[in-house]
């Protein structure tokens, strides 16, 4: 938990800076899924009150990255595959819209960005994937999703996504860390960038929809090896 001190800095806001440090651990998998949160181990580790740390957890249940178990312990929220299913639906209804309006609305210089994105991910895996932690990783895919989506011009639809993306880290911390290999997911990513170029909504549809389904089956059966591992 929190591998290294990282004590809180006084003249920002107390619960602010404590639930991003929160946060972030909570995403990057240094919480692990299902670990219990005890506020006197993280008020110690941080070196603040319990007070700012009871806040931050309380906004962390509030967005369901934080949960309470049966006793009432708070733990890091652990999805199952019926999650993986109704989390890949949420996105794919999301991305369909996203992928239509870049068809016909996205620039020039959003299509760069997106690109850009596929480049990384790229550069990634021809380099040796275990030189970038998970976490990062899933940092390369979500920049591709959400460049396509800053694209609609809609920010309530770029605002649902990051919601969305949060859960995902999540789910996906649960297995890429088990196997880097679920990341290579570059072609598929390609395939949406160049029909989007094209300006062919049939198209990105068809390889969008493709790309999600692919990867929900990728993270289930991950999913349904650990857990067969646990047994």
């Amino acid at each position: 938990m929190l591998s290294s001190p990282r004590p809180i800095q006084r003249p920002q806001s107390l619960r602010e800076q404590t639930y991003q440090v929160l946060r972030s651990a909570i995403l990057s998998g240094e919480f692990l899924a299902g670990s219990r949160l005890v506020e006197t181990q993280i008020a110690e580790k941080l070196q603040v009150s319990r007070t700012p740390i009871r806040e931050a957890l309380q906004q962390l249940q509030q967005e369901q990255l934080v949960v309470a178990d049966e006793n009432g312990s708070l733990r890091v929220v652990s999805f199952s595959t019926a999650d993986a299913e109704n989390l890949y639906r949420c996105r794919l209804v999301l991305e369909k819209e996203s992928v239509i309006e870049a068809c016909t609305k996205a620039s020039a210089e959003q299509l760069d960005k997106i690109e850009l994105a596929i480049q990384m991910a790229e550069k990634a895996i021809i380099q040796e994937t275990n030189q970038l932690t998970s976490y990062q990783l899933l940092h390369i895919d979500y920049q591709f999703h959400r460049a396509i989506a800053e694209c609609s011009g809609n920010p309530w639809l770029t605002l649902l996504l990051d919601q969305l993306f949060d859960k995902m880290a999540l789910l996906r911390m649960q297995t890429v860390q088990q196997n880097l290999k679920v990341m290579e997911i570059r072609t598929e990513h390609r395939e949406i960038y160049e029909a989007i170029m094209e300006r062919n909504p049939e198209k990105a549809l068809e390889a969008l929809s493709t790309h999600l389904l692919s990867s929900q089956a990728r993270v289930i059966r991950e999913i349904e090896q650990l857990k067969s591992q646990q047994k």
